[in-house]
Parts: structure tokens; sequence; C-alpha cells
């Protein structure tokens, strides 16, 4: 979940919203890549998520990053609920998952340095503490009420809300976690396909990064639960949202979806005040019952934009936001999977073609079935195993196409970093079914198991 935002002053005109996205265009050379990754933290000894406070604790993990590797904290209300260094930050999800954000890079050779030395920071802290960090769409065993809600008043309030707009709110907050890659655009046309494509093609990326098939002890039937707990969360800002695929969609239809998307808070001087279920349009208008007769500041609106939660999100930049968290490398293969698809233009033009003549229909059929069956979906006579194989190699040649060597020149480009999908294509296997089928061979149903052989 996202920090307060800031910097910007007040808003005059509306056209001002639609200026706000306008001005994240950037040319080619500054497109940047900016990976983000969540995990579950728990105590060796007994499997038990960390709580927030205590020598084995979620604080304790931010506090030994602080002390031990440079990192500055991020307090609110007295409590440190994050970390932040050299353009990246390190948060706290509702349920106490650690993420990082990474800093904006230019390549996946750097993003993959910057996740390697990430996970090798926490380890160090986390071994000190005999607590361990596991990379996973969906905690396998733990109960609601085993998970602590962190300490910040934005979670306060969306806790009390989410019971009322879905049923599986809650759930999404405490026990999923997720991988996901922040991208660039040039302009308006550009982003338009862009977001196109991301829409369209987020149940490749739920398929191939499936790693969910766990929930309170049990198989659950999907391969990615973390997908089917977001399809019944909260309608009003969440799916595969089809007017992307409208021929006037641009900056001021998306202003437009923004401003129908209840409000979940306004935040000020430190703290978040309740705006629950109001309207940014009345807020624009003075007559926000939280604040009456106050207007908003574009800060204002930049925190509304991450109150919004699509397969694919657009601020300044588009977020990538299908896919499961997971093992080690596909935290790298993640952004490489979509910067070969998203910064090449070849590669773009190729996978919007492949997509530009699916209906709204098949696009949501998609999506159920990757969150159920991984890469043996099947739906509006598409085959996901076909599919993803297909968009597989345009990812690759796209990869290829940018020749963004690594290590001054030592390394070659960047298309190693897809091996592990690859890999995934060529045994029609995700992770889900790899854990699965050790649920049901060595771990002979012991699902404890999974925290020491797939921990970080």
């Amino acid at each position: 979940m996202s920090i307060p935002q800031s910097g910007g002053g007040p808003i005059e005109h509306e056209s001002q919203l639609a200026e706000y996205l306008a001005a994240g265009c950037k040319p080619r050379d500054e497109w940047r890549i900016g990976t983000e990754h969540e995990k579950f933290g728990y105590l060796k000894d007994t499997l038990e998520p960390l709580p927030y406070d205590g020598k084995r604790s979620i604080r304790a993990v931010l506090e030994g990053l602080r002390d031990r590797h440079g990192w500055s904290p991020v307090e609110e209300g007295g409590h440190l609920i994050g970390l932040e260094k050299d353009g990246a930050n390190i948060s706290l999800e509702p349920g106490g998952q650690l993420e990082l954000s990474g800093a904006p890079l230019e390549t996946i050779h750097q993003t993959c340095d910057e996740v390697n030395q990430h996970l090798a920071e926490v380890r160090d802290i986390a071994d000190a503490l005999d607590v361990g960090f596991i990379g996973l769409g969906a905690a396998p065993i733990w109960q609601h009420d085993d998970m602590p809600l962190m300490p910040k008043g934005r979670y306060k309030l969306m806790d009390a809300y989410m019971q009322k707009v879905g049923t599986m709110g809650r759930v999404m907050m405490r026990r999923t976690c997720t991988v996901q890659v922040n991208l660039d655009f040039e302009s308006e046309a550009d982003m338009v396909q862009k977001m196109r494509v991301a829409v369209a093609l987020q149940p490749v990326a739920t398929a191939l990064f499936a790693n969910s098939p766990f929930f309170e002890g049990e198989i659950n039937g999907h391969k990615s639960w973390r997908s089917r707990v977001w399809r019944d969360l909260d309608a009003a800002r969440t799916g595969m949202i089809p007017f992307v695929f409208d021929e006037d969609f641009g900056f001021e239809a998306w202003v437009q979806y923004a401003l129908d998307v209840p409000m979940y808070f306004v935040y000020r001087d430190g703290r978040y005040i309740d705006a629950l279920g109001q309207s940014f349009r009345d807020f624009l208008k003075g007559q926000l019952p939280a604040l009456p007769g106050e207007t908003p500041t574009m800060s204002d609106w930049a925190d509304h934009l991450t109150t919004i939660f699509p397969e694919a999100r657009l601020k300044k930049f588009i977020e990538m936001r299908g896919a499961d968290g997971g093992p080690w490398r596909r935290l790298c293969a993640l952004p490489a999977f979509w910067v070969g698809l998203m910064y090449d233009q070849g590669a773009l033009d190729a996978a919007w073609d492949l997509v530009k003549d699916w209906s709204a229909e098949t696009r949501e059929a998609l999506r159920v079935r990757a969150s159920v069956d991984g890469l043996a979906a099947q739906a509006g006579g598409l085959k996901m195993h076909a599919l993803a194989k297909e968009v597989l190699a345009l990812s690759e040649a796209g990869l290829r196409a940018r020749a963004r060597t690594g290590a001054g020149g030592l390394l070659p480009d960047e298309t190693h970093f897809l091996n592990a999908l690859k890999d995934s294509v060529a045994s029609g296997q995700v992770p889900a079914d790899e854990l699965l089928e050790r649920y049901n061979g060595a771990w002979n149903g012991e699902l404890s198991k999974i925290f020491s052989e797939f921990s970080y």
C-alpha cells in the first residue's frame, strides 16, 4: 500500500486532474523500471506471523534494517512504519507483509541487483532474530485472527470499510502478497496502448506467477487464491476496467473513473481523516462532509489514486498488478516480462495485435480461469498455455531488441531473467503446481514444510 503523497498545491480547476496524469509522460530515454514485492514474515519456531511489537517482530526487523543497513525511518503516530533510502522505500502492508518499493532504475540487471541486496539485508536481520520471510500469493495456514493489523491510520479505516463492500477485502489486506512493476509512457497515445495490453494480458501474468494454492491449511481449488480474493473485494475500485478499451479512452476518461470511486480518507497533519464512501467530486466543490468548506490539493488527488486497485493502474506511470508474490528469481522475472512487452515498440504492437479483438467477456473469463487453472486455463476459445508461450516469445524479443547489458557490458542482455517463466511454459507447471506436487507427495500433506523449503 502506498505512503501519503506530498508536494501538490491547491486544485483550482478540474482540468488539473488530467494534467497531473499527463505530467507522467517521459521521453523514451527517461523510461525507468520500478519493482515492488511483498513477503510474509514469521517466527521460525512456531510458524506464527510476526507481530508488530516485541523482540522478534516487524518493528525489530525495521529497526535492524535502519541500524545495520543505513535506512532512514518513516514514522506515523510515533510508530516506525517504514524506511527509505536511495529512492527506494520499505513499507508495511496491513497484515505486516514487508514490501520493497524499489527505486526507478534503467535495466532489469539493476532492479534485480536491488532485489538481491534487499533480500540479503532482510535475511541478515531475520536470521539474528530467528524469524523468516516467504514469498507466496496467500498465507497458507494462518487464520484472520492470527494476523495483526499494522498501526497505520489508513489501514484502520480500510479495515472497517472493506466489510461493507465485499467479502474478501480483509483477506486481501492481511493475507495476500504480490509482485508488481511500474512502467513509464511517452504520450497519451502510448499510455492508452500500454494500458490496453496491460489489462488484457494480466491474466497471463496471473497464470505464470500463480503461487497460492493453499489457504487456512487446505487446498483451496485455485492456483492463484490471491487473484480469487481480488474478484470479490470492492467492485467500485477493482477488476478488468473495460472502459480502457473504449475509443475515447485517455487521461480524462481515467479521471472520470477515479472521481466515481468512493474515497477512503483525507490525510492532514500526520493523520488520516475518515472520508469513507464520500465523493471526490463533492470535495472539489468544497462539500466533502469530512472537511466542510475545504477543497482538495493535488496531494489529495494523488492519495485518492492510490486507493484504486484494478488489474492495471494508471498514475504518473502504469502499475502491473496481476501476479502473486513468489520465489526469489521470479521477483526479477516479473519486471522482465512486462518490460519486454512494453518498452520495445515492435513487441508492444505485436501484443496489441494479439489482444485487440478480444471481447470484455473473454478478458474477464481469462482472468477467472487463470486464477483457477494457471497455465491449463481455457476461455473464449483461447488456451492459456499456448497464449503464454506466444506472449513470452514477444517479451523475449522485446528484451533482445532493447539489448541492455549489465555490469558494464560483462553480462548479456536481459532475456535470461525470463528463464523461470520459460521453464514454466516448457513444463506446463507454475509455482502452484510445484507446491501441490510437494504437498501430495514428499510432504505427505504436512503443509508446514512449505516454510522450510520455500522461504527466502
